[in-house]
């Protein structure tokens, strides 16, 4: 019994395995998209105008657009550390919450 608890009172060597952080991707299909993805806060103001929405979250941010067809919500975030935020994804639904073609919202939201 006494070679049992000094087992349990043993040092061991336990090593967590490092699991590498995922980058953030901006491999979103930009076909149709190049006005918006890889943009900055200011680019999509000079495309669309003022933002309905604008929420900021950690090193993230999301800015949303509305016209009269189309509700657009850009999500931005660093490319590196201390880096101008950047659109890395889109989003585009109806006002009734159903998906649209983001490039035709895109075109409808422009100036």
């Amino acid at each position: 019994m006494t070679r049992a608890l000094a087992a349990c009172a043993a040092p061991q060597n336990v090593t967590s395995p490092t699991r590498p952080v995922p980058a953030r991707s901006t491999t979103m299909a930009t076909k149709g998209l190049e006005a918006v993805i890889g943009k900055s806060a200011r680019d999509l103001e000079q495309l669309f105008g003022a933002p309905r929405l604008d929420v900021r979250e950690f090193d993230g941010r999301k800015l949303q657009f509305v016209g009269t067809g189309c509700i657009l919500d850009a999500y931005l975030y660093p490319e590196g550390a201390g880096s101008t935020q950047i659109v890395t994804y889109i989003d585009a639904r109806r006002s009734d919450g159903q998906s649209v073609d983001r490039v035709a919202c895109v075109e409808a939201l422009r100036k």
